[in-house]
């Protein structure tokens, strides 16, 4: 009787992860966990810089990576108290001016979270995140 019970549980745990297998080996090439999100509005350093003065710098990174050092000119708008600082942004921001959002490195996805709320709950155009962000920044100097 004792093994029949086990059997039982052991199918029937069986049975409720068949789905979840089937669902892993469809998707299994759908989600890469190891690279920052795909962001179809990439821009390099030196396109971005080509761009002058029309370009608003948002750092994404904490604040206090932020007063270390930063873009000439940049303003910091992260997760952080994120509606104060979104007015900051609006002082500074004009729909003719690009906007090149940057974090720490390539991995980081700080600047793709960002770039996507200016995106879709300010519905603003002209969105970048910086390739290969603070670093590239620094290389490029």
């Amino acid at each position: 009787m004792r093994i029949s019970l086990v059997r039982q549980v052991l199918l029937l745990l069986g049975l409720a992860f068949l789905p979840a297998i089937g669902q892993a080996v469809y998707f299994r090439n759908a989600v890469s966990w190891h690279h920052p999100p795909v962001d179809s509005a990439l821009v390099n350093v030196t396109e971005a810089k080509s761009w002058g003065d029309s370009v608003i710098w948002i750092d994404a990174r904490p604040e206090v990576e932020f007063a270390r050092s930063h873009v000439p000119g940049a303003l910091l708008l992260n997760e952080d108290d994120w509606d104060a600082r979104l007015r900051t942004f609006f002082t500074a921001w004009s729909p003719e001016r690009k906007v090149v959002v940057y974090c720490s490195a390539q991995s980081c996805t700080a600047s793709h979270a960002v770039a996507e709320r200016l995106r879709n709950e300010a519905e603003l155009k002209n969105i970048y995140v910086l390739e290969g962000g603070w670093e590239a920044w620094q290389k490029a100097q």
